[in-house]
Formats: structure tokens, sequence, C-alpha cells
């Protein structure tokens, strides 16, 4: 069966068909056997020409379930190539479009080529990491310093307001620990994320559309 059908239709027909081709498989039987001088097949328990009747019927069912899922396959992965879609990141077609929402999503056999989150894990990894590192230094700074002024002013609390240390100050300020932060990583990472978030929400809207509103032609 010919004629048009959009890509909606195509797509719930091809997924129907994959069921029924399967059922039709499972529920067939092709080859039997029985004794020479019987004329019931030993399995099935049908006349040899009934037998055979039915298992060349239940193939030929088969194979025509089979050309048409071809055909409607074919039809779309041809749509999908040149029908295309726009999203605010630019112009793809179906397919790529397709292609990339499951790349995005770690979908589908995209598992480990999901770049956008493997850059996000390590860049927000990393920044965690050195955001502990840095404090812990900075902690062991700080007590360091407490104690150089216990052994400089002594442990009367008056004396240290009124004797300012700068060579304490001085070295707390030298050995300070900071973020270096060429990217401002917190800012890059909210960026990366929003983009992969909004980028999957536009390509699925805009595959939805399309399916909807594109025919394609059955041979």
């Amino acid at each position: 069966m010919g004629g048009q059908l959009l890509v909606t239709q195509a797509l719930d027909e091809r997924e129907l068909l994959i069921h029924k081709i399967m059922d039709k498989i499972k529920a067939a039987s092709f080859v039997d056997m029985a004794k020479h001088n019987e004329e019931r097949t030993a399995g099935k328990r049908l006349s040899r020409e009934e037998y055979a009747k039915q298992a060349q019927s239940a193939f030929q069912q088969i194979m025509d379930l089979i050309e048409r899922y071809q055909k409607i396959d074919a039809a779309i992965v041809a749509s999908n190539a040149n029908t295309k879609i726009q999203t605010s990141y630019g112009e793809y077609t179906v397919a790529g479009a397709i292609s990339l929402r499951n790349r995005l999503r770690a979908a589908n056999g995209y598992e480990e080529k999901c770049f956008e989150n493997s850059l996000y894990d390590k860049m927000q990894e990393e920044y965690e990491r050195c955001i502990q590192s840095m404090n812990a230094k900075n902690r062991h700074l700080d007590d360091t310093a407490e104690n150089m002024r216990m052994s400089i002013l002594g442990k009367d609390a008056r004396t240290k307001e009124t004797k300012p240390l700068a060579v304490v100050e001085a070295y707390v300020k030298e050995n300070k620990a900071e973020l270096v932060d060429p990217l401002n990583i917190v800012e890059k990472m909210q960026q990366l994320k929003e983009r992969r978030e909004k980028l999957i929400a536009e390509l699925d809207t805009q595959i939805k559309v399309s399916n909807a509103t594109t025919h394609i032609e059955i041979g």
C-alpha cells in the first residue's frame, strides 16, 4: 500500500510493524515432521497440504510486512535527511537534530559522546576540589597566623587589639590561596547547562512540529 503519510503516522506504523513482524515470526511454523505412513504432521497435527499452505502463507505475510517496514523506514530516513528545522542555535536537518538531541541526552548509543555533560562534570569536579583545597589551606594559614600573633604578643587580648602586627598581616596576604579562574567557571558552567537544556527543548519541539506537518511518499 503506497500513498502519502505524515511522518508522525509513518513513525507510528513503523513501530506497530516491528511488533507485528516479531509476533508473526514467533507464531509461525515453517518446518515440521511426520512419519512416512502418516498424513498429519507431528507438531501441528495438520495434513501435509494444510501445513504447507500455512507455512507458505506465514512466510509471505512476514516478507510483505518486512517490505512495508523497509519502505516506510527508508521514506522516514530520506525525509529526515532533507527536512530542516530552525533553533535559536542554528539550522539542522531533522536527522541531525535527532542525533544531536540523543547525544545531549546521552541516549540511544550516545552515552559516551555527550561531551557537554563530560565537560560540565569535569569543570564542576575541578572547581569543587579547588575550592575545598583553597579553603583548607587558608584555614591552616589563619591558624598559623594566629599562632604567630600569640607568640609575638602573648595571650593578652587587649595587647593584640592595640598593637597591629603588620608583619603577620603581610605574611597572611602573601600566602593566602586564591582561585585562578580565567573562565569565570561558575558562570560558564551555568551557560553550558542552560544551553543544553534550551537546545534539547527546542529540538524536541521542532522535531515534533516537523513530523506533524511533513508528508512522505510511501512507494
